[in-house]
């Protein structure tokens, strides 16, 4: 389990996904008040279960079909997430009310790009037990 690539990328998504957004500052609102996922229910909700699909993900290493979907709706969660936030960002009604973009911001795009490194290694793997099967 730990010895698999897969298994660091998808440990590195959980920790990015449930730690940072609660460290980093996501943006700024226009009286200089720093926004943190803490203080968004649905921003926090969406990291703790990014979080939690990659904590499934990590333990359903014996089946690899079930870790690559689990890795695919982890993927769709990141992708609504960073849609919110390019949401957010561009809202250009009257009065914005975000002021300033924190880094905060990029943790889906990280997560999305680890998350398909995940699944590459996760397709390798099975490629290899197919081939492996074939040969008996």
């Amino acid at each position: 389990m730990i010895q698999r690539i897969q298994t660091v990328y998808l440990l590195i998504v959980a920790l990015m996904a449930g730690v940072l957004p609660f460290w980093l500052q996501l943006w700024s609102d226009i009286k200089g008040n720093a926004i943190f996922a803490k203080n968004e229910i649905f921003v926090s909700l969406a990291f703790y279960g990014s979080t939690v699909l990659a904590a499934m993900a990590i333990v359903l290493y014996r089946k690899r079909q079930n870790q690559f979907v689990t890795n695919r709706l982890n993927m769709i969660l990141n992708l609504c997430l960073l849609g919110f936030f390019v949401y957010r960002s561009l809202n250009l009604s009257g009065e914005t009310e975000v002021l300033e973009k924190g880094i905060g911001m990029l943790i889906p795009v990280f997560s999305i790009v680890f998350l398909v490194l995940a699944n590459r290694a996760i397709k390798k793997d099975e490629d290899l037990v197919k081939s492996v099967d074939r040969l008996r």
